[in-house]
């Protein structure tokens, strides 16, 4: 593949990487449980993700691969690891695509009430793959785009919310520490809260681990690498425990529009006209960066693993512009298949979809770890001194395995997350099976042995 990615293309999906629906909406939902200590929540979720991306930062300078993590585990753990742990978060973003698909329809509805969800999310998903199709540079762009639209919204948003919290914005009276401590404490349902919310929060952050993967594709693995696990800190500290500091402190953490949505809530109470217009636009933005995303990640594993013979070998051919256009496609497709199946049976097989790669993310951050934690001597033994390095190795790296361990088997007590880690547990269990039973015979179904190099069609 070609590596027309320049920094500031990884440098900007890096910066907004983070920002997603989950903050713009379903921080809503974690506001209303937590109260102001949500701030915590997002604190917590945010470390776990600062030492695991430290730790995959570290692998991918190192050995920058579009395999990522997955090539990782392979060599780190084992070839089933590699294999159950590639397909599973190809799974993970194949079911995304299609609710970020229809979601963004859902969004547009917004302005254009009589069009159809399923059409308009046809549209989106078939511009963004032609994107994705014509060349890594398009993503890369279009990415940039995204993510500086996603970055000016919340910095105009924590400046606004700064300038009231200071009492500089005239007409809007500065409410001091009222909200944080007046309506019941800091906590007011207790420190249980804060620990659920972190179990919800740090899906939120799923999408940090592409600039591992678009490191691959980059000009400058190493240089592109650090930056982006340097700023990985300040990211979260800005963007998610700043805004969500912002939000409680200047509404009631119960108050309804927050549930509902929390910026516009604010955007409203500063008295910002079109405000629900303005948050949609940004929504939407944020939901087709993701789509962008998810598009170009789970095509790039899967053409990881084929090079690993995880995969169909077909699925190694390149266009003329460096693209693995197969790859694209064929998780296009399965898309294309999950959109439909929310319009046949939303409530059993799209639920189910949706409920089985659930905690995947909780997976993907086991195996990173514990990849970092059998490869770290390795590493050293054959470059020397590393470009980035894990903090306190390995201590902190085991205790990121036992945070996150205990977060996954925290789930299963917890009512509202018990189906999606049981059927996630179950499906990365066959995932593993699966390897065990036909890796043996894969030469015989046509997925061979790592080729040396890959074809390049003429399309």
């Amino acid at each position: 593949m070609k590596s027309d990615l320049k920094t500031r293309h990884i440098t900007m999906i890096s910066i907004a990487g983070v920002i997603g629906a989950g903050l713009f909406i379903g921080s809503g939902a974690v506001i209303n449980s937590a109260g102001p200590g949500a701030i915590l929540s997002y604190a917590f979720a945010g470390l776990i993700v600062v030492l695991v991306m430290r730790m995959l930062g570290e692998m991918s300078a190192a050995k920058p691969t579009s395999g990522s993590f997955a090539t990782y585990a392979n060599e780190a753990i084992g070839p089933w690891a590699g294999f159950a742990i590639g397909w599973l978060y190809w799974f993970f973003w194949v079911v995304v695509i299609a609710i970020e698909a229809l979601a963004g329809a859902a969004i547009v509805q917004y302005w254009l009430p009589d069009f159809p969800i399923w059409l308009m999310s046809l549209i989106l998903t078939v511009a963004l793959t032609a994107t994705n199709l014509f060349s890594v540079k398009s993503f890369g762009e279009f990415e940039y785009w995204f993510s500086l639209i996603k970055v000016v919204a919340i910095t105009a948003f924590l400046v606004l919310g700064l300038v009231v919290l200071f009492g500089w914005y005239p007409g809007v009276g500065a409410p001091g520490t009222m909200n944080l401590i007046g309506e019941g404490g800091f906590m007011p349902s207790g420190f249980g809260a804060i620990m659920l919310g972190i179990t919800v929060v740090i899906f939120s952050f799923m999408g940090t681990e592409i600039v591992a993967i678009a490191a691959g594709e980059s000009e400058n693995p190493v240089k592109s690498v650090r930056t982006a696990t340097n700023s990985v800190i300040w990211r979260i500290l800005i963007f998610y425990i700043g805004s969500i500091a912002v939000v409680v402190t200047l509404l009631p953490w119960n108050s309804a529009n927050i549930l509902v949505s929390p910026f516009v809530a604010v955007l409203d109470y500063i008295g910002i006209p079109a405000a629900a217009q303005i948050m949609n636009f940004v929504v939407l933005t944020a939901v087709l960066s993701c789509l962008n995303s998810a598009l170009y990640a789970n095509s790039r594993m899967l053409f990881g693993m084929a090079q690993k013979g995880d995969a169909p070998k077909a699925f190694l051919k390149l266009s003329k512009r460096g693209v693995p256009t197969r790859a694209i496609l064929f998780s296009t497709v399965f898309s294309y298949v999950a959109v439909v199946l929310n319009f046949i049976s939303p409530d059993k097989v799209f639920l189910f979809l949706i409920n089985s790669s659930g905690a995947v993310a909780l997976l993907v951050y086991l195996i990173i770890s514990v990849s970092q934690l059998r490869m770290r001597r390795k590493l050293e033994a054959e470059q020397g001194e590393l470009a980035v390095k894990m903090w306190l190795f390995p201590y902190l790296t085991y205790a990121t395995i036992a945070v996150v361990s205990g977060i996954y088997l925290a789930m299963f007590f917890i009512p509202s997350m018990r189906v999606q880690v049981i059927l996630t547990s179950l499906v990365a269990v066959g995932v593993v099976g699966i390897y065990f039973l036909f890796y043996r015979k894969k030469e015989a179904v046509g997925f061979g042995k790592a080729p040396v190099g890959v074809q390049r069609s003429p399309e």
